[in-house]
């Protein structure tokens, strides 16, 4: 298990949010953290911790008046630690060629996967087209409803008709290198981890798998750890001492490694 930091972005401030909350209404999301410190603090620190494949995830939608000071970090953090850090928001085969060439080892996409909140192939298959299946992260970001784990696009508003299963992670993985699964219902609130969704993943061989979503404790680690025999990777945001939580990063890494 890989521990893969994170550079979230909102209206042009590195910060921590509770992932529900974010609404493009007034650019509003109920925060947790507000940095004083810029995205190119972040990406050094982790380019001298050694740790890749951190996520940079721009938080502003492209019509928003704050994205392009949204983009000016992530840009920095890309720049900063050159090919050492993946870049997500408002990505689709018009732009990922532009921030690979900006230093993004991969693109993340979520949004631009879905046409009318059904998967579209002939949209994966543009992206592949653009800049190849190896650079490209699917964020598969999931809420919990009675009927399973719908996938959320939009920055996490909108409910899709795609439910997550380890059988559509392996349909998918042609059209990608990675995967990045934020648990929607526990993302930002450091209570705890989404246990069944891990079930779930677990049950996936294939393509890496970075887990987001609640980790607060260091028990939490473990059980996800174990739970995915060591293949499911993680991110920790507003429980991580760097963005004011509890969790020393020093020791996440330690039981990561």
């Amino acid at each position: 298990m890989q521990f893969r930091p994170c550079i979230d972005i909102h209206n042009g401030k590195v910060k921590q949010i509770v992932g529900g909350s974010l609404k493009d209404s007034q650019n509003y999301a109920k925060e947790n953290y507000v940095s004083e410190k810029d995205a190119a603090y972040y990406a050094a620190l982790y380019r001298e911790l050694g740790l890749r494949g951190g996520h940079v995830i721009m938080l502003n939608s492209r019509e928003s008046d704050y994205y392009e000071d949204t983009k000016k970090q992530a840009l920095l953090a890309l720049q900063t630690y050159n090919g050492g850090l993946m870049v997500g928001g408002g990505i689709d085969d018009t732009n990922a060629e532009e921030f690979l060439y900006a230093g993004a080892s991969h693109v993340i996409v979520t949004s631009y996967l879905f046409e009318n909140d059904e998967l579209s192939i002939d949209r994966m298959k543009k992206l592949v087209s653009a800049v190849g299946a190896e650079h490209v992260v699917f964020d598969l970001s999931v809420k919990h409803f009675e009927d399973g784990y719908h996938i959320m696009s939009n920055r996490w508003q909108n409910k899709t008709n795609a439910i997550l299963t380890a059988d559509m992670l392996k349909y998918l993985e042609k059209y990608c290198n990675e995967y990045l699964i934020h648990a929607v219902d526990v993302e930002g609130r450091a209570n705890g981890i989404e246990t069944d969704l891990i079930e779930e993943l677990k049950n996936y061989k294939g393509n890496d798998i970075t887990y987001a979503g609640g980790v607060h404790s260091y028990d939490d680690l473990k059980l996800l750890k174990k739970a995915g025999k060591g293949r499911i990777h993680v991110t920790i945001g507003s429980a991580l001492d760097l963005f004011g939580g509890d969790l020393k990063t020093e020791k996440v890494i330690q039981i990561c490694d």
